[in-house]
């Protein structure tokens, strides 16, 4: 991590990264697409919660999940493995806390949420259905992505890989089985989905919690006092960081509400559909990101913010390339993607004039986001906080506005576009300029 050549050594620790968050991300359209057979309702139901569901995720994977890499990577950089050990702790104390909060929270104001994200009729129905089961599995969501995070803060992509990868492949036949039903099983529709979920993040927590209570992870997990100074280095990158999927997942429903509130229920569903892609590269991003937070912090941690910046620079152009490829693919041939989850012609339509338009730019997006990743690590997220408010403003604030002037989808989704090609250049700038740095020179 110290020393080794930047490239090999940052593919090397993605890809059991980028292989476990393929596989979630997959398993997650293969319950869509299940849905999907339950109707276009279901279908527009599910498309509203799921921003829900993915900022919890991205709260706790990539948010105060990289806030605990990045203490535990600095910790056992600088030699400190008592305090990779306390951080282990209150890392799981604080990400159940979190987790329950949010768990009262959700499902007090379920309803009013998700009218205002758009739903509304039998849609609201599958939209509460699906919900309010999710919402019940949020503690072992919150816990099994902090203890996944503290595995990977050691340098160790391959337990957490295999945990998760292994949980979402047994996820498909249960997700099946539940939604439409299996021998004495009864067929759950809508709710079978979400149950499927909570099961399969009880048995990650509990498969990850003993890994790390058993002494094999380099942080161990360690009954103790809950003091205030590891909660600290936790929450001081964490917390702020919770801001950007925050941003991220706010753009996605307002702008799904906007074209829902101006086109309708179908097309609601087809731009949701069609935004789901970009939620695939959010994957692929943290897959290198998560081993960048290590690397970085690691090295910051060693006195060497040099190599930090260059494996950063590195791994964001390595983002740039697989974005693009997703999102140029998505552009040339959009309607493969779409008739996975529907054929209704005006969900057609919407999705794939989005991605031709916004297709083409979505390898800034994984470019930003990877180094989104890596500022986590040095614990300088400015710019990448920035970054994703400009692009919210631009494109749900400039882009309704444009919308309700011309009343022209195009002229929205090119600010999309233009909103996501800003967003990974500022980033990168921020990035290769040396600003992480600066305060600390001065």
């Amino acid at each position: 991590m110290l020393h080794g050549a930047i490239v090999p050594t940052l593919l090397r620790m993605s890809w059991p990264n980028v292989l476990m968050m393929l596989a979630l991300a997959s398993t997650g359209l293969v319950e869509v697409w299940l849905l999907a057979k339950l109707g276009t309702d279901v279908l527009a139901g599910v498309a509203v919660v799921v921003p829900v569901l993915m900022l919890m995720q991205n709260m706790s994977q990539g948010a105060l999940g990289g806030g605990i890499s990045a203490a535990v990577a600095r910790a056992l950089g600088s030699g400190n493995g008592a305090l990779a050990d306390d951080l282990a702790r209150h890392a799981a104390v604080l990400s159940a806390a979190i987790g329950l909060a949010f768990t009262v929270l959700l499902l007090a104001f379920s309803a009013p949420l998700f009218r205002l994200l758009g739903a509304e009729g039998a849609s609201l129905v599958a939209a509460q259905e699906y919900g309010q089961v999710v919402f019940l599995g949020l503690v072992p969501l919150w816990l099994m992505s902090a203890l996944a995070s503290v595995v990977r803060g050691t340098g160790n992509m391959l337990v957490p890989g295999a945990v998760i990868c292994g949980g979402a492949v047994l996820l498909v036949p249960v997700c099946a089985g539940l939604i439409f039903g299996c021998g004495p099983l009864p067929a759950l529709g809508v709710a079978g989905g979400a149950w499927a979920l909570v099961l399969y993040q009880l048995a990650g927590a509990a498969t990850l919690g003993w890994y790390c209570l058993s002494g094999r992870n380099v942080a161990r997990l360690r009954a103790g006092p809950m003091r205030w100074s590891p909660m600290r280095s936790i929450l001081v990158v964490g917390g702020l960081a919770c801001l950007n999927p925050l941003i991220t997942n706010v753009l996605i429903a307002s702008t799904a509400a906007i074209v829902g509130a101006y086109a309708g229920t179908e097309a609601l569903a087809g731009y949701a559909t069609a935004a789901r892609l970009e939620y695939l590269l959010i994957p692929v991003a943290f897959g290198l990101g998560a081993p960048m937070v290590a690397l970085v912090g690691a090295n910051i941690g060693a006195g060497q913010p040099q190599r930090a910046r260059s494996i950063a620079v590195a791994g964001g152009l390595i983002a740039f390339l697989i974005g693009s490829a997703v999102g140029l693919a998505a552009a040339f041939w959009p309607e493969i993607w779409l008739r996975l989850f529907g054929t209704d012609s005006h969900l057609i339509e919407t999705g794939a004039h989005y991605l031709r338009i916004v297709g083409p730019f979505y390898g800034f997006f994984s470019m930003g986001l990877a180094l989104y990743f890596a500022s986590q690590g040095a614990g300088r997220l400015k710019w990448p906080l920035l970054a994703g408010a400009l692009r919210l403003t631009l494109y749900a604030g400039v882009g309704w506005a444009a919308l309700a002037l011309t009343g022209s989808l195009t002229v929205f989704f090119v600010l999309g576009a233009a909103a996501m090609a800003i967003y990974g250049l500022c980033v990168f700038w921020a990035v290769a300029s040396g600003s992480w740095f600066k305060h600390r020179r001065q």
